[in-house]
């Protein structure tokens, strides 16, 4: 049974067997990663369950840790069930944009369909940061943009361990 706290009218965080967990260190991945996970159609919390132990069955990826899962109500198109969504923090060995054509391959399986933005959506996955790297091409901003207005973003990263919050914290004094 999971455990749910109202923040506010608005917002809930969600504790269950599986969020947050933390994993063993990694050894032989050159990169670390900070993903943004969420979704709002369907069983969406057991979705992301399914999408932890997915991720460890793919040699180039090591899921470290994942964060509470917050509850928040959609921005945009605003017809829609609430989000659910929580932060996971990976190893890999792929580079930036590898990784990206793998996540849409993984949103892909989980049976994601892009109609419009913002769209409801059964599976979401965002690179908030890839190691200290700064990005922006057409396909690709790194740090994500508009991450720290996001409380879906900001809060299940203060439940991940020091290292992603240092990690955040760097990203915070950029000046872009």
């Amino acid at each position: 049974m999971p455990l749910q706290r109202p923040l506010d009218e608005r917002h809930c965080v969600i504790i269950n067997r599986c969020f947050p967990y933390r994993r063993v260190k990694p050894s032989g991945y050159r990169h670390r990663v900070v993903l943004g996970v969420g979704g709002n159609v369907g069983d969406t919390q057991r979705r992301l369950e399914r999408l932890w132990i997915y991720l460890r069955r793919i040699p180039q990826i090591y899921p470290v840790q994942n964060g509470v899962i917050v509850r928040n109500p959609p921005f945009g198109y605003t017809q829609q069930a609430d989000f659910y969504n929580t932060v996971m923090e990976i190893a890999t060995s792929l580079n930036p944009r590898s990784l990206l054509r793998r996540i849409f391959r993984i949103e892909k399986y989980f049976g994601r369909k892009r109609s419009f933005a913002n769209a409801p959506r059964t599976l979401d996955l965002d690179m908030i940061f890839f190691d200290k790297r700064i990005m922006n091409t057409a396909e690709l901003t790194l740090p994500h943009a508009g991450y720290k207005e996001r409380l879906s973003v900001l809060i299940p990263m203060r439940s991940l361990g020091t290292n992603a919050q240092k990690r955040r914290r760097r990203y915070e004094n950029l000046d872009l």
